[in-house]
């Protein structure tokens, strides 16, 4: 086993920590930090999910803790997790343990007092790590501080085994190595996770979607997700994205850093992307995957062709700002406009209502509709003029209407 220490980080020191670790038994060795804060601590990261592993199990857990006057609520006890709240903020804590058995969904789990048997259950050896509360002292019974400097991603002993406990671990492994990981990938890992492609067909839609989209809102997966379509990682599950699909989502990420757009990456956008260019195709997969009912309006809509426009202001007037966007940088003559000033501009209200058309002499009944919408379509040509070039328009559009009537 090597050791390191975690650095010192605001993190480490949030209201009440320190009292809920002492009331664990950290200082005796009974409680440690695991996980992601030991890990993103030892890259500088910031820290936002606390974890802690115990030898204790929940019940003590959650009789210390109370008795002290802290919340602890059940949230995954029989898998022995309970959940502090510290400061308005959660603190899982969950008893050391090991698999009995799996089916690839779920696992039977006993509890142990064992930390190398704890951290053989988990997935990777960079998510193994354990850190003293108090003196930051790393724990690492796997090769994770050596994995973490050289940005390997590599499951904990046989990789089919690894995957075969839990299958969602192929889309972790993917997701992890394009956050934290250097290409090539682990022969090994790699190997397994296209051997083993099948079993994600086992999990639930939920899952593959949760996962799937968590990958896609890291900075750049491209590079992972050409690994994933060349291994045919995804055709059991998501048979429609192909190499076509790449293409486009790199044009798509380098469109939006080329104009700039200070948002952060659209997870669903970039799904767009990776499909095929049909709303059908889109709306099919949305439902496959359970999305919300919101995803699936955006990708249908980000899927269909845009209607007739002019400009891209015309483009956000007609569909709104994030559908626009999302039409230009999926578009390469879109985005070519300079559309970075476009998230932060405000599509005007047309000016006038069916009581100025009837001021101008048009009695009440469907040519009042009829003449607010053709002037309405000349103020959107003419680029949003002020309202008073709007009064001009109407006077010009009911002028030509009461002429074409005397003439008929």
């Amino acid at each position: 086993m090597t050791t390191a220490r975690l650095p010192d980080a605001p993190w480490r020191h949030r209201p009440g920590f320190d009292d809920l670790c002492a009331r664990l038994g950290a200082a005796e060795g009974e409680t440690r930090l695991v996980g992601g804060a030991v890990r993103d601590g030892l890259l500088g990261l910031d820290v936002a999910d606390i974890d802690l592993a115990t030898r204790l199990r929940p019940d003590e857990v959650t009789q210390r803790l109370t008795g002290a006057g802290i919340k602890v609520v059940p949230t995954g006890i029989t898998h022995g997790t309970v959940t502090a709240v510290l400061d308005h903020r959660p603190v899982e804590i969950t008893t050391l343990r090991s698999d009995v058995s799996t089916d690839g969904r779920r696992a039977t789990i006993v509890y142990t007092d064992d930390w190398q048997e704890d951290a053989a259950r988990r997935d990777f050896t960079i998510n193994a790590l354990y850190a003293d509360p108090a003196t930051g002292d790393v724990s690492d019974y796997f090769g994770g501080l050596k994995d973490l400097e050289a940005r390997r991603v590599r499951f904990i002993g046989d990789p089919a085994q690894r995957i075969a406990e839990d299958h969602l671990r192929i889309l972790r492994y993917f997701r992890f190595l394009a956050r934290f990981g250097a290409l090539p990938p682990d022969a090994a890992a790699y190997a397994a996770c296209r051997d083993n492609a099948n079993s994600l067909m086992a999990l639930s839609r939920e899952r593959i979607a949760d996962e799937l989209l968590k990958l896609l809102a890291l900075p750049d997966p491209s590079a992972v997700l050409r690994l994933m379509i060349e291994g045919g990682v995804l055709l059991p599950v998501l048979p429609e994205i192909e190499a076509a699909g790449l293409a486009r989502l790199e044009a798509l990420i380098a469109r939006q850093q080329q104009a700039g757009l200070d948002m952060p990456p659209a997870a669903v956008l970039r799904l767009c992307a990776l499909l095929p260019p049909d709303a059908d195709v889109g709306e099919q997969i949305a439902a496959r995957l359970k999305l919300s009912n919101k995803a699936r309006k955006r990708i249908v809509t980000a899927l269909t062709p845009p209607p007739a426009h002019a400009s891209a202001q015309e483009l956000v007037y007609r569909v709104g700002t994030e559908a626009a966007l999302d039409l230009m940088l999926l578009d390469r003559a879109e985005a070519s406009r300079n559309i970075g000033p476009l998230s932060h501009w405000n599509p005007p209200v047309f000016p006038l209502s069916g009581r100025d058309i009837i001021a101008l002499g048009i009695s009440a009944g469907p040519d009042v509709a009829k003449l607010l919408s053709t002037s309405k379509e000349q103020w959107i040509a003419e680029g949003f003029p002020d309202a008073n070039r709007a009064r001009a328009i109407a006077q010009a559009q009911v002028a030509e209407f009461l002429r074409s009537r005397q003439n008929s």
